[in-house]
């Protein structure tokens, strides 16, 4: 599976329970963007390694909210320590989709632990997350997306990007727009 197959997944789950999603840093974000733009999204420009423990600061101060993050193999292992909060957390509307295809794809595909020996799932697991589950096609992402609504889905994917355009909107507008969303109650 690509990668941009598994971000129309969680983009299309995202649309039909109106979540706040919250997209990987550099290219992941700008494929959001030109996959299902919609200002439910925040695109992260910069932060490596923060995808996560946005989205899981959003689902606890909006447990009204369903909050849906998409992060990268490179950036979770950047800031494992976020995997232990989530499981102490456990917030009951959020769910981590970890896109892992082995290799640092903003920056020239660099390969990462996880290319060799390091199972992100098995790591979830030892901090404490009940719930995750590893897909590797498209079909097991979408069935597994209709079961969840929280928990960590670790995606294998194969390294490569498309050639999505640089977002057009000002991080000044891509913020302001997803805060006054994210301030509205869900449909």
């Amino acid at each position: 599976m690509k990668r941009i197959d598994a971000i129309n997944e969680i983009a299309a789950k995202a649309q039909e329970t109106d979540a706040l999603l919250i997209g990987n840093i550099g290219i992941p974000c700008k494929e959001l963007h030109q996959a299902c733009d919609m200002v439910n999204n925040f695109y992260m420009l910069g932060s490596m390694g923060l995808a996560s423990s946005i989205g899981l600061g959003l689902a606890l101060s909006l447990p009204e909210r369903k909050i849906i993050a998409i992060d990268g193999d490179g950036s979770v292992l950047m800031n494992m320590g976020s995997l232990a909060t989530i499981a102490w957390q456990a917030p009951e509307n959020y769910l981590l989709v970890i896109v892992d295809n082995g290799a640092y794809g903003s920056t020239g595909n660099q390969p990462t632990a996880t290319l060799k020996n390091t199972d992100l799932a098995e790591v979830a697991k030892g901090a404490g997350n009940k719930k995750v589950y590893v897909v590797d096609t498209p079909e097991s992402l979408k069935e597994t997306l209709k079961s969840m609504d929280n928990g960590i889905i670790v995606v294998k994917a194969e390294p490569g990007n498309t050639d999505a355009p640089v977002i057009g909107m000002a991080p000044e507008a891509i913020l302001k727009r997803f805060m006054d969303k994210s301030s509205q109650p869900s449909r």
